[in-house]
């Protein structure tokens, strides 16, 4: 059996980064505010501790109450979705308009924007449908393949959260050159306000 975990946990390893790596919603806002170096930790713990949660939720067997509980994935999807262009058309306005808020310095940092970029995460990570039926339905479902070794699966799953969660947030600094001129901040605003559009319209087309 012992011999048996470490190819369950890099099978874990391997399907969580495969649902976690890709351009969405949640990806775009950790990246921005690593970019920004403010609240860093408190979004990558917030982001790796709910990836954590929702793999334990489906390995447990709570893919079957998402499934027969579909109302509750509408409910999610409208205020997902709503939240989703609320926040892209403030990043459009950022993108026209910017301001002294692109620079690249964590002086600006207060308890304030901490406290909006803590909401904001919780809001982009629990108002995404989209996140109960691939990390709680489907991981859940291939964990379950597991038997015996299905927590040893998801604590991969979890550890792929945590490494990608952690190299976005801290990596991102690596770009500051890059990013140290407004045009390429109101070029990367307009990336994030037309990924967050499109994500938050295609969830209310789908929901209604």
């Amino acid at each position: 059996m012992t011999s048996s975990f470490v190819p369950a946990a890099a099978a874990g390893f391997g399907t969580g980064l495969s649902l976690i790596v890709a351009i969405g919603a949640q990806n775009a806002f950790v990246l921005r505010q690593g970019l920004r170096r403010q609240a860093v930790l408190a979004v990558v713990v917030i982001c790796a501790l709910s990836d954590a949660a929702l793999i334990a939720l489906g390995v447990a067997g709570l893919g079957a109450v998402v499934t027969a509980w579909p109302a509750a994935l509408t409910v999610v999807g409208l205020a997902g979705g709503c939240f989703l262009l609320c926040y892209g058309a403030l990043a459009a306005v950022r993108a026209l308009r910017p301001g002294d808020g692109q620079a690249l310095s964590t002086r600006g940092t207060t308890t304030g924007s901490v406290r909006a970029a803590v909401l904001t995460c919780l809001a982009l990570t629990w108002l995404n449908p989209h996140v109960y039926l691939d990390t709680v339905l489907m991981l859940g479902s291939i964990a379950a393949d597991r038997g015996p070794l299905r927590w040893v699966f998801g604590a991969g799953a979890m550890l792929a959260s945590l490494a990608w969660f952690a190299g976005l947030g801290y990596g991102a600094r690596l770009l500051s050159g890059v990013l140290a001129r407004p045009a390429a901040w109101r070029v990367l605003d307009s990336l994030v306000a037309v990924t967050m559009l499109a994500m938050g319209a295609t969830l209310l087309l789908r929901t209604v």
